[in-house]
């Protein structure tokens, strides 16, 4: 789900409606994986800017806030850990960070001779 929203397989809103049914425990594995895939597409803090602009949260919700700020993983792992009623602004962020830096990576450093499965669904 994750990947296939990044290449524009899926919509964020698919995503968001299956991130929404999951348990609790599930989400949160879930938020770990968003920025595991964020820390092998090399994320930056620009990635955090534009993807809070593009994930439909106010930039005042604690997640967003934490997203601006640098070193951007430290704030990765400060935002998985919210409480759980953070969890769902968490992902719509964390997801279009994710977004931006793996089109980035797919763009720029894997263009034409990429041989990730996860690039070539």
């Amino acid at each position: 789900m994750i990947n296939e929203v990044a290449q524009g397989l899926r919509s964020m809103e698919a995503a968001v409606s299956w991130f929404g049914s999951l348990a609790q425990a599930e989400q949160k594995a879930v938020l770990q994986e968003v920025v595991r895939y964020s820390m092998q597409a090399h994320v930056t803090s620009e990635d955090g800017r534009n993807g809070l602009a593009q994930s439909g949260v106010k930039p005042t919700m604690t997640p967003a806030v934490l997203i601006v700020r640098e070193p951007i993983l430290e704030q990765m792992g400060k935002i998985i850990n919210l409480p759980p009623s953070e969890h769902l602004k968490s992902f719509r962020i964390l997801l279009s960070t994710f977004v931006i830096a793996d089109t980035r990576r797919r763009e720029v450093e894997c263009r034409g001779a990429c041989n990730h499965a996860w690039h070539n669904l």
